[in-house]
């Protein structure tokens, strides 16, 4: 199976989206309502319906980019925020993205990619961040398998990758997953030190 443009938008030309949650992710919201700094610069990568980059919006955050291999995604953002600004919708591949962020979410797109990519995502990540800035999110944390999306993972196997090209604040239980994710995501905060 390969995971690219054609699979996602078929994903979303048949509704088959079993990953959205029809809002923002009640532990991505926490994080965001705690920031005091609303000029910061935020990438969403494989953004979806971007939930999370309309509320940052709302909130008073205008250096919000969303990112998505997929073009249904990002007209679903368009059409519920108008005034979202269309340079700031990038539809690409991810690994061709360039750019500078003090900070990227993460959420449920390190899950989609095929778990070979994961080093590529993680070197791709840390060359996207500014010094210091921070990787924040959600991560699965149940068996990886052949079968997915959603590829899983576990603490251990997350702590040895990343700890390579981060300083790991944060990787923990999430304590508000919605129901059906409970003692299945773990929260993280990572940060870019050199």
């Amino acid at each position: 199976m390969k995971l690219d443009q054609d699979f996602w938008s078929d994903k979303y030309q048949s509704n088959e989206l079993g990953w959205d949650l029809g809002g923002v992710s009640p532990p991505l919201k926490a994080y965001v309502d705690q920031i005091d700094h609303k000029d910061i610069s935020i990438l969403i990568p494989g953004a979806g319906n971007a939930y999370e980059a309309a509320y940052l919006w709302e909130q008073g955050f205008r250096n919000v980019n969303v990112l998505d291999i997929a073009e249904e995604p990002l007209k679903n953002l368009k059409k519920r925020v108008p005034d979202f600004p269309d340079h700031q919708m990038h539809r690409e591949d991810f690994f061709a993205h360039q750019g500078s962020y003090d900070l990227i979410l993460e959420q449920t797109f390190f899950c989609a990619l095929d778990p070979s990519l994961r080093v590529d995502y993680i070197d791709k990540m840390k060359s996207l961040l500014t010094l210091n800035g921070k990787l924040v999110g959600l991560l699965f944390d149940f068996r990886l398998d052949d079968v997915g999306p959603p590829f899983g993972g576990s603490e251990d196997a997350y702590t040895i990758d990343f700890k390579k090209r981060f300083q790991l604040n944060t990787i923990a239980p999430c304590y508000n997953s919605i129901k059906p994710r409970q003692g299945k995501e773990l929260f993280i905060i990572f940060e870019k030190t050199n």
